[in-house]
């Protein structure tokens, strides 16, 4: 049996009711018109100044009046979604309920097919195939599963340079292109209008991004998460999440850039960064 990761710092929202999907269709960045049951999706809600309140999954299965969507974030970020969902709910008629006490969320990082387990919902991280499998469970079922550390899932979304709100960019700071979003299958840009589209889709077709999370290695253990990164005396960055000597950092590309151009190297309380920058 594949192991699970237990991802203790999430919570689950549930929405669910005839208007579910087109309710949060119209808010998120993702598409959820299309989703069907089964499926699971990445997304954000964003400020009208295209900033990231809040990031999640979408995990969609079958209801008695439609699809039930439940969304899997943050645990510390739970009220601020709910109270945003009520906020903008107006009279669609949906439900919106806090199921973390209720489901656990889980992730399977070694998993190259569909885990063998009682899942409320489980599907492939949308985000990335080196990612594996993901999933929601009764608390009661989490109880018995066979876990692995939290390292192997970590040094996964390391990897692939997927961060996490809180932790390698500040929610209602960051924009969807600098957690990569973009890349990550979290923003849909033919779906239409959503809060804060204007500025994402300015973003997008403007460019250059002058910020995002980037992949770095260090020798021996990297630098503790909220490190700032400086080259010379012209700070570029901050660290975020690591494993080992593996991490990320929220990075300025341009002055990254030039500290190579430059021939200085990016230290993070003394310690060397080399970098891994994918342009645009």
């Amino acid at each position: 049996m594949t192991s699970a990761t237990l991802l203790s710092d999430r919570g689950v929202v549930e929405v669910a009711g005839p208007d579910a999907a087109k309710y949060l269709h119209g808010i998120l960045t993702q598409n959820v018109k299309t989703i069907e049951a089964g499926e699971l999706r990445f997304a954000a809600l964003l400020t009208p100044q295209g900033k990231i309140i809040v990031d999640f999954f979408i995990f969609a299965r079958a209801g008695e009046e439609g699809l039930v969507l439940l969304l899997d974030c943050a645990s510390n970020m739970v009220e601020t979604l709910l109270d945003r969902l009520k906020f903008y709910k107006l009279r669609a008629a949906v439900t919106i309920t806090d199921r973390s006490a209720d489901y656990a969320s889980v992730a399977f990082p070694e998993a190259t097919a569909k885990p063998a387990i009682d899942a409320i919902a489980l599907a492939a991280d949308p985000r990335a195939e080196s990612l594996g499998w993901r999933g929601l469970v009764t608390r009661e079922i989490a109880g018995t599963l066979a876990t692995a550390p939290r390292d192997a899932y970590d040094a996964k979304r390391i990897a692939a340079a997927a961060p996490e709100g809180g932790l390698d960019f500040v929610y209602g700071d960051a924009f969807p292109h600098e957690a990569n979003m973009d890349r990550l299958a979290g923003v849909d840009f033919k779906k239409g209008c959503f809060l804060g589209q204007e500025v994402v889709s300015r973003m997008k077709h403007r460019g250059p991004v002058r910020k995002r999370v980037a992949t770095f290695h260090a020798e021996g253990a990297a630098p503790a998460p909220g490190t700032t990164i400086k080259a010379g005396e012209v700070e570029i960055g901050v660290t975020g999440s690591a494993v080992g000597g593996e991490g990320l950092a929220l990075i300025r590309l341009d002055r990254l850039a030039d500290a190579k151009a430059g021939g200085s190297t990016p230290l993070a309380n003394g310690v060397p960064l080399e970098f891994t920058v994918v342009e645009g």
